[in-house]
This record gives C-alpha cells, structure tokens and sequence, in this order.
C-alpha cells in the first residue's frame, strides 16, 4: 500500500511540475507578444510576469530530480552495457547488483551533502530574486530527490536478486489502452528485447532464453541446458 502510494505520489508529482510549467510558459511568451500589440498592450503591459522564469527553472529542476528517481524505478535510464551482456549468467548479475549499488551509494551521497547543506542555508535569510522565496525550500530538491533515487536504486537491487528480473520500459505502450491481441500482425512485430542474443539490448536472469551455461549430465558428458 505505501509503496503504491509512493509510486503515483512521484508520478502526480512530475505530470504536476511538467504540466504547470508549460502553462506557465506559455502564459508569458503570449504576454510578450501581446505587449506589442496597440490595441491591448496598455491593460498587458499591468501583468508583472518578471517571476515567471525562475519559477519555471525552480520546477524543472524539481522535475527533473523526481524524474530521475522515477526513471531508476521503471528502467528508462540510458546504460552502456555491451561488455556486461558479453558475461555469463552469473557473472552478469553479480555486475549489474554492483552497479545498482554504487549508484545508491552515490545518490545517498549527494543526498546527505545537500542535506547538509540545505540545514545550513536555513540559517541564513537568502531568498531568490524575483520570487523571495528561501532558497532553502528550493534546494530542499536536492536531498529529497536524491535519497528517492537511492531508494529506487536499492528496490531495483533487492528485486533483481529475488527475481532476477530488471525494470524495462516499453516505448510502444501507451498507459491505458489495451492492446489488440487479435492482430496477429501487430503481434508478429512485437519483440521481446531480453531475448536477442546480440550484446546490444538488456539482459537478465529472468528474460534471457540465450545460450546457457554448460553442465555435467547424469553420464558426466557436459551439454547445454
């Protein structure tokens, strides 16, 4: 239950900070070229949107430090993975738990820093320039984003080693609509990418159909399993 509820508490959070962002961007480059124009410029040029920029950057670095964590939790992170998917099985886990652990490690780092820092800065009276808000509230981002991302990185972790299995996001899906098993076109093109065999795409315990390890049989001779 908590977990679900931390799940659509982020996503609620991006969806909110992108959507509202745009508007307001949108609002003050409509305003910018309305102040031009003479028929309505004197009851535009009233409209103080001076603060509309560095509400903007404030919310996309918001965004962007709950999308991370949001992006460890459903796979859509770019990673170089070419030599690690050239291992075996066994080896191949052992390096992406290492990997998922030195990034908690490292986000819980970043997190404790700006923690630190944002305790700081609460005794000081610095405000932002157009908007005064305490820049403490502002880099509370920083410790907040970065121990959900540690978080993300350590759920990720402990599901792969019971599972075996990594998150993985699917480009082609579109959150509410069903898709149309009938079409056995659309099927046919639909493609699994944990089973190409081509070092190219995600691997895992789970997903992976690939060659195998060998194993002694019951004769002693070795043979693919």
């Amino acid at each position: 239950m908590f977990m679900k509820l931390l799940d659509r508490l982020e996503e609620v959070l991006i969806a909110t900070l992108m959507a509202a962002a745009t508007l307001i961007i949108f609002v003050a480059v409509v305003h910018r070229y309305a102040s031009g124009v003479p028929v309505i410029q004197d009851y535009v040029l009233h409209w103080n949107l001076a603060w509309a920029q560095e509400l903007c950057i404030y919310m996309f670095v918001w965004m962007a430090k709950f999308g991370a964590a949001y992006g460890v939790r459903t796979g859509i992170h770019v990673g170089v993975d070419v030599l690690i998917n050239k291992l075996d099985t066994p080896a191949r886990a052992k390096f992406i738990v290492f990997g998922l652990l030195a990034g908690a490690l490292f986000t819980g780092t970043v997190g404790t820093l700006g923690a630190n820092f944002v305790w700081h800065m609460a005794d000081t009276d610095q405000t932002s320039a157009d908007l005064e808000w305490p820049m403490w509230m502002i880099y509370l981002a920083i410790p907040l984003g970065s121990y959900l991302m540690c978080f993300r990185f350590l759920q990720v972790a402990w599901s792969f080693i019971r599972t075996g299995e990594l998150p993985h996001h699917d480009h082609g899906h579109v959150e509410g609509l069903e898709e149309d098993k009938t079409d056995q076109q659309r099927a046919a093109q639909d493609v699994n990418w944990y089973e190409m065999d081509d070092n190219l795409h995600p691997h895992d315990r789970a997903h992976h159909s690939g060659p195998k390890d060998t194993g002694p049989t019951s004769s002693g001779k070795e043979t693919k399993r």
